[in-house]
């Protein structure tokens, strides 16, 4: 669909389908036509008109309001605190393993290099686990605010 209006009176609105060509303000014409001999054009056009001299109305695209980006925030907020939800709890079980093993760097009693090599490869997993964990904390604090703005906007509908 293409819409057209002219200089003289841009309250009126003709509406074509297909895109605009030649053929399409053609058919405008006609419909400006029609509106002149029913005598509903508020303009005069007695200095003559042509189908060259419509204006293409081009809608222009709605641009979210501030509500809606709140929304669309909050969601990727909560998108966000799911990943790092399931982030957490894939290592979690993993990194409490590696933790009960570093008390022997406590104790008194001998170890072996292989005992502190897997320490030192389970650091990376505890590593990987304390930040992912106090990243979900983080998120989850946001999240609250998220949450919030979900709930007010689907208790607006009602």
């Amino acid at each position: 669909m293409v819409q057209y209006t002219l200089v003289q009176s841009p309250e009126v609105i003709l509406t074509v389908s297909g895109k605009d060509s030649a053929k399409a303000r053609e058919k405008a014409m006609d419909q400006l036509m029609e509106l002149m001999d029913a005598g509903k054009l508020p303009t005069d056009l007695s200095d003559g008109f042509g189908p060259d001299q419509f204006i293409e109305v081009k809608e222009q695209p709605m641009s979210p309001s501030p509500e809606e980006d709140a929304v669309t925030q909050a969601v990727q907020v909560l998108s966000n605190l799911a990943n790092l939800k399931l982030k957490v709890q894939e290592s979690r079980t993993e990194a409490l393993q590696v933790r009960s093993k570093i008390d022997i760097l406590f104790s008194d009693e001998p170890v072996n290099e292989d005992e502190i090599s897997s320490l030192k490869e389970g650091f990376k997993v505890l590593k990987a686990y304390a930040q992912s964990n106090l990243r979900y904390r983080e998120a989850r604090a946001q999240a609250e605010q998220a949450r919030a703005v979900l709930d007010q906007a689907l208790h607006s509908t009602q």
